[in-house]
């Protein structure tokens, strides 16, 4: 069964028509083309799917689309604004927080859904926070100073920071 789920999507209005089993990872690489959200184990044990879901970071290998009917969705394809990185993501650059690339689109989905919560975390409370997100390359060091770097040097970012603030109490896009 197939059905038309209208959604934001990186700041975008869109309706797609989806099948009832499809998960979000699929709608947005195949549907889409935002490949920046990786399918990397499909069990929900790795992270590299992570994206925003009404603000908060959810594994999309777990939600299906026909569920999104007025969400918003936010991709790592959408954290910069104009070509300007967020600060998450100069955080990655800065400090080398990234090797092959397979997970860090996930972990800068989950960096930015943390520091959305808070906004000054220990490297502790950054481990604690990304520990469902899996990274082979780095032993993480560099990924928890990433992110410290991003908390003093402006946080989540205006998209993020925004969207969230857009959102009601029920955690869906205000009128």
């Amino acid at each position: 069964m197939r059905h038309d789920v209208h959604l934001t999507v990186n700041g975008s209005h869109t309706t797609l028509n989806v099948e009832s089993r499809q998960l979000l990872v699929f709608m947005l690489r195949e549907q889409l083309g935002l490949t920046g959200t990786h399918v990397g184990c499909d069990t929900s044990n790795c992270g590299a799917c992570t994206v925003l879901l009404d603000g908060e970071a959810v594994k999309s290998c777990t939600v299906l689309a026909a569920s999104l009917e007025g969400s918003s969705v936010r991709t790592v394809e959408g954290l910069a604004v104009d070509g300007q990185l967020s600060p998450v993501q100069e955080g990655f650059r800065q400090c080398h927080g990234l090797q092959c690339g397979y997970c860090t689109p996930g972990m800068l989905m989950a960096a930015t859904s943390l520091l959305l919560d808070d906004a000054d975390p220990s490297p502790h409370d950054i481990r604690e926070g990304l520990e469902g997100n899996l990274c082979r390359c780095t032993g993480y060091q560099m990924i928890v100073e990433s992110v410290r770097w991003a908390a003093e040097n402006g946080g989540a970012g205006p998209v993020a920071t925004a969207e969230r603030g857009a959102l009601d109490p029920q955690g869906t896009l205000a009128s």
